[in-house]
């Protein structure tokens, strides 16, 4: 369920594990109010880890990018995917082992580090295949992890992402080149990305942090991460998921929290209490979840905050109810008119 906070959440917890496409920015551009949030959070105490699925990257290019927006980081601060896929791979190989590479720089570097030899045929024998994400992605490299998945290499994925978003929408994603390789050998991969707990308690180890808090804008891949790894998280509806879909959201996704945009980290949070009727209740804003439908009594000022209240309320009734077997139509959640896109 959703929980409260007297204190500020940047006040309450002690290391941010903050997503980027959709959090930070979106593409090339800054998401309005990130760049301030952030900074004033860092002043407060917060760490920042900045823990994303794309692999293609270096840690350096992001960090370039972020400090460009307005938001000070250093290679330090960011765990990509890269990173996790070659310390999963570390958990089971030897040093010096074969890995046929497929993906971009940020994937080389990360297998690198970790002592492999990276190869880039199947015909090298190699004992594990490793994909992430590059634009540039030919089917000439997907073919060659197809042979070597297909001759017994382990196929580790970055991610299982299906999209990927940016200025223009929603492109094609890790998950669907992976997609290729899987629909050619019949073999499932491993993941080491969101939404698997990997990269998050890794990053929590590199800071040795007790109070983490996770921050995305997908269900499907940052909160449903942060229930696997057992932390909690704050949706922000800057990005892939809104207001409705945390409503309809099955328990393995559920958000801890729900803010419109980073500046939610500068506020107390509130959480919705069941009354009488069924009705659960949220400051002035209540929601009611019967027979499939969704009834709503929205506050009685029109402000973001009785918005979010709004949505947290209905959170609060379509949970409980679902959680008894009840679940709502999807077809009778309108829209919550809180995402700031």
């Amino acid at each position: 369920m959703l929980l409260s906070t007297t204190a500020t959440l940047a006040e309450s917890y002690d290391l941010a594990l903050v997503d980027l496409d959709g959090v930070a920015y979106r593409g090339p551009e800054p998401i309005e109010h990130a760049a301030e949030s952030l900074t004033a959070a860092r002043a407060t105490g917060l760490g920042l880890l900045f823990v994303t699925n794309n692999a293609s990257r270096e840690p350096e290019a992001v960090a370039e990018q972020l400090s460009g927006l307005g938001i000070a980081a250093s290679a330090d601060d960011v765990m990509t995917a890269a990173q996790a896929a070659a310390a999963v791979l570390a958990e089971r190989l030897a040093p010096g082992s074969k890995v046929l590479v497929v993906g971009g720089a940020g994937l080389y570097t990360a297998v690198r580090a970790k002592g492999f030899e990276v190869v880039s045929s199947a015909e090298d024998a190699p004992v594990a295949v490793v994909q992430g994400f590059a634009p540039d992605l030919s089917w000439r490299e997907l073919a060659e992890a197809a042979y070597a998945v297909q001759r017994g290499a382990w196929h580790v994925a970055s991610n299982l992402d299906m999209t990927l978003p940016n200025e223009r929408g929603l492109a094609p994603g890790n998950g669907s080149l992976v997609a290729v390789v899987r629909a050619a050998t019949g073999v499932e991969p491993v993941s080491a990305g969101k939404p698997g707990p990997t990269m998050f308690r890794l990053a929590v180890e590199r800071r040795s942090a007790e109070r983490p808090l996770v921050i995305g804008d997908r269900l499907d891949t940052d909160l449903a991460g942060a229930r696997a790894a057992g932390y909690p998280g704050l949706h922000v509806l800057t990005g892939v998921s809104s207001a409705r879909d945390a409503v309809l959201a099955p328990g393995s996704e559920r958000p801890s929290y729900i803010g419109a945009d980073l500046r939610s980290l500068h506020e107390p949070h509130t959480a919705p209490r069941p009354v009488d009727g069924g009705w659960w209740v949220c400051g002035d804003s209540a929601a009611r979840a019967d027979d499939g439908t969704l009834e709503l009594r929205p506050g009685g000022e029109s402000t973001p905050s009785s918005a979010l209240d709004l949505v947290r309320a209905a959170c609060g009734a379509a949970w409980a109810r679902a959680d008894e077997g009840r679940p709502l139509a999807p077809a009778n959640v309108p829209e919550l008119g809180v995402h700031t896109r």
